[in-house]
């Protein structure tokens, strides 16, 4: 078998995404036939790659999984964690593949989540060129002004540099509390919290409702399910994927 790059390997192990692999490589935590990997390395099924001390198993024939959770407050969008809280991973009961999280929810925020084992499907919905659009449904603890509204919509400067215009739309509006719907095109960490915080705001909860095409619906909080063949044709076009692979 030819040897292709070892971040294709763990993405196409369902370990984690193309990126975060790269991570894992530049740390020194991926190991081939016993030496320390480094980036641009290359392996196949007949080499012995260790990844934090646990073997990998590579095969590029297995089923592809898409799934959409909804995740509730209180859990962390990792794999593992090393300060024992709850996990996003953990709610998965029942889902015999290894599926890792595209993108993330911070752990106060709830809502729309997907998992896959589909290395190039999650890394074209992060990508930053992609510009798929996420919509949150967020609570704040006071009256928005027309000012702040503007503000959010023609973009506030985070970590130095502008954020891409977004749609507000005011859907409760009381002295003390108000609920918007804030759809953004990119995904800075922790962003529509960020956003709210830097025009003056206190969000109190935070739920995303949808990704693209993909929308959370009635889905109960910690329940999960696979996507539909047509939300998946949905979500393809939208990043621009031949919806038949």
């Amino acid at each position: 078998m030819e040897k292709i790059r070892l971040q294709k390997i763990l993405s196409d192990s369902g370990i984690c995404s193309r990126r975060k692999a790269e991570e894992y490589i530049s740390k020194g935590l991926v190991k081939v036939n016993g030496k320390v990997a480094k980036l641009g390395d290359k392996a196949n099924d007949k080499d012995v790659i260790i990844l934090d001390g646990e073997r990998v198993r590579y095969t590029k024939k297995r089923r592809k999984i898409y799934l959409m959770l909804n995740k509730p407050r209180g859990y962390v969008t990792t794999m593992s964690d090393e300060l024992d809280r709850r996990c996003v991973t953990e709610l998965l009961e029942g889902v015999e593949e290894r599926v890792y999280p595209v993108g993330r929810l911070d752990r106060n925020s709830e809502g729309l989540l997907l998992f896959t084992n589909d290395g190039k499907f999650a890394n074209d919905i992060m990508h930053p060129s992609r510009h798929i659009s996420k919509t949150y449904r967020v609570t704040v603890h006071s009256k928005v002004t027309d000012e702040q509204v503007v503000r959010l919509c023609e973009g506030v400067e985070l970590d130095g540099r502008m954020t891409l215009p977004a749609s507000v739309d005011v859907e409760v509006d009381s002295p003390d509390r108000s609920v918007m719907r804030i759809t953004i095109r990119e995904g800075r960490n922790r962003q529509v919290r960020r956003m709210c915080e830097a025009v003056g705001l206190e969000v109190v909860r935070l739920r995303r409702t949808s990704i693209g095409p993909l929308k959370l619906g009635m889905l109960k909080p910690g329940a999960w399910r696979e996507l539909t063949a047509e939300e998946l044709r949905a979500i393809r076009n939208a990043i621009g994927n031949d919806t038949n692979r």
